[in-house]
């Protein structure tokens, strides 16, 4: 989305001038990104240190609902160190993002930083990972957050309320970035203060009931040994990160010098939330029941500490954060695409902006494909994990790997902070090892990934490729024609040699001096009943000088008044006859039956049959 304002009256489609009217698709966009770039230093509309936090605090911070059960049903008694080991992850990356994005403030996260520091093919592979988070995180949490509500309103129908949420948010993000903000800012606050007020009333239920049932929790023996469980619980507490990434993604519309904060608040949020609330749920239930109570842990917990208007405001603040996480989504998805279109690695068609400045097309498409996504499943959503999973701990990596080119290949660009060696190679292998452990949790979920991964990538690749392809396909187009053309050139040559062998037989017309009145009756019998565009005009005499001038220039008429015919006049000596006509036909190769003369008078001293076939026609 366009945050900038002061040009949305020159960027909408509702108010392009005429000629903007008639640029291509792609013209526009070049367009758009050049008045985007010449503007850059003028008034924007950007968003502070709250607003930004908000909208991707609230994807990361909903973690806390499902992390913390997850991180104690693999680490078990080691699961509140697996949180704190996740959030230690997140220190060493607040430094690795700081660096890329105060070198390059850009909207597009991993993809941004590959595309300055190596191919863009390899920059869309981190692109369509990030896009397969987001859309794998809108899913997820709209669908999450009516199961909420359907709890508490079973009459509520999921599949279609899932549907009108995803609606909702993607109305929300097209009215405006500053719009929503105000709405992810309400989420945000409630949902913090849903949380200490847990904590609070948690930690009094603990101090009233005694702290015996945390201590036997803390005894309980590991049955994988202490090594696995905490590696396991690290690698199920990965997922408490997911979110972090979209600050990056949205950079552009942040004030001057938000980015780090919005880093520093996220970090500070995950690292405090969810190792305390791994704690308060060792100390309120047993390590053996946290299990039965995965997808509402935080709800039991409240009902524990609190009774059930506790549980039912957790409840309700569940289903208001991960809608907060659907605007995250639609918010970070539309920066990345918005960007990757300026890029032309998708068409240009998206880059359209609507009366508020929005690139509504791009949160169109995306709510079609989450919506598709979500119909495809129907609603059974557990092999998208795996692909949310997968995804954006790929994207951190890739990010971890950008900084790495950043450092090596653009090491004299300008940088407000830089990242130690150290920070940057432990920061990728910590995320490297959750991937390889989330892996080998779920195998499956290697699958499902690829099955979303890869038709998303050849997209993109199709797109950065179409010239190579349209030059292929104008290639074969070109060889399918010309497979058909030469066959039908040879035939046409063929035929057109037959004609030509069948209308180069000369005709003979012996004239005796006729008017041009009867010539022109011989050509048109001629023109109309023989195959020939020759003729010969010949006069037969003993006395060549006696030819009359008259003849001559009747001949030279009858060849310019029939032009497709080749007139030939000729002065024959000697005494027609049938000697002289086998004569001729010997010498010029035409049977006699291709020789004519006009209707013979009693003076021809020869019979039609001694002249050999001669044919009468006039």
């Amino acid at each position: 989305m366009d945050s900038l304002t002061s040009i949305v009256s020159q960027l909408s489609p509702g108010r392009v001038d005429g000629s903007d009217a008639a640029l291509s698709p792609a013209e526009r966009g070049l367009t758009i990104a050049m008045k985007e770039s010449s503007l850059t230093s003028g008034p924007k509309n950007k968003l502070g240190q709250l607003a930004a936090t908000a909208i991707c605090g609230n994807d990361i911070t909903s973690s806390c609902l499902y992390v913390s059960a997850l991180a104690l049903m693999y680490g078990g008694r080691w699961g509140p160190l697996a949180l704190l080991l996740v959030g230690g992850v997140l220190y060493l990356y607040r430094s690795i993002y700081a660096e890329v994005v105060g070198a390059l403030p850009l909207n597009g996260g991993a993809y941004n930083a590959l595309l300055n520091t190596t191919s863009k093919y390899r920059a869309s592979v981190a692109a369509c990972l990030t896009v397969l988070s987001y859309m794998a995180t809108a899913v997820i949490s709209a669908n999450e957050a009516i199961h909420y509500v359907h709890a508490s309103l079973p009459w509520i129908p999921v599949l279609p309320a899932t549907v009108v949420l995803l609606a909702l948010f993607a109305g929300l993000t097209i009215w405006g970035i500053a719009e929503s903000a105000v709405v992810a800012i309400g989420i945000f606050v409630f949902h913090l203060g849903t949380l200490a007020l847990l904590l609070v009333l948690g930690t009094g239920h603990v101090l009233l009931h005694g702290p015996a049932l945390l201590w036997a929790n803390l005894a309980t023996p590991d049955a994988q040994g202490v090594g696995p469980a905490i590696f396991f619980g690290f690698c199920a507490a990965m997922l408490g990160i997911s979110g972090f990434e979209s600050s990056a993604n949205f950079v552009e519309e942040q004030a001057e010098g938000v980015f780090p904060k919005t880093l520093r608040n996220m970090w500070a949020a995950v690292t405090i939330l969810n190792p305390a609330m791994a704690m308060l749920a060792l100390a309120v239930l047993p390590l053996g029941e946290i299990t039965h109570h995965e997808e509402a842990l935080l709800a039991e917990i409240g009902t524990q500490a609190g009774g059930p208007w506790l549980a039912n405001l957790i409840s309700v603040n569940a289903a208001l954060v991960l809608s907060g996480a659907v605007l995250t989504s639609f918010v970070g998805v539309n920066g990345l695409v918005r960007r990757m279109t300026l890029d032309r690695c998708l068409p240009q068609l998206l880059l359209t902006t609507n009366r508020r400045g929005t690139t509504h097309r791009i949160l169109l498409a995306f709510l079609l494909l989450t919506v598709s996504v979500l119909w495809i499943t129907r609603g059974r959503l557990t092999s998208l994990a795996g692909v949310y999973t997968i995804s954006f701990l790929s994207v951190m990596i890739l990010f971890g790997v950008g900084n790495v080119l950043l450092k090596v290949r653009r090491a004299a660009l300008p940088r407000p902070s830089r990242a130690s060696w150290p920070t940057v190679l432990l920061g990728i292998g910590a995320v490297g090892a959750g991937l390889v452990g989330n892996a080998i949790m779920n195998p499956s979920n290697l699958r499902v990934f690829f099955e979303y991964f890869l038709p998303a990538l050849l997209v993109v690749i199709i797109m950065l490729g179409r010239v190579s392809l349209l030059q292929l396909c104008l290639a074969i187009i070109r060889s399918a024609i010309q497979s058909i053309v030469r066959p039908l050139t040879l035939t046409v040559s063929s035929v057109h040699n037959k004609i030509e062998q069948i209308q180069s037989q000369q005709i003979v017309f012996f004239t005796r001096g006729d008017n041009i009145a009867n010539l022109n009756r011989v050509m048109l019998y001629i023109q109309q009943n023989e195959h020939t565009n020759r003729i010969k005009l010949v006069h037969v005499t003993n006395d060549t000088t006696s030819v009359s001038e008259k003849l001559r220039r009747d001949i030279v008429l009858l060849d310019e008044a029939y032009p497709d015919i080749d007139v030939e006049f000729v002065v024959q000596p000697g005494t027609f006859g049938p000697e002289l006509i086998q004569q001729l036909s010997r010498e010029w190769h035409i049977p006699p039956n291709f020789m004519f003369i006009g209707c013979p008078g009693q003076g021809l001293p020869h019979s039609l049959a001694e002249l050999g076939g001669v044919r009468v026609i006039v």
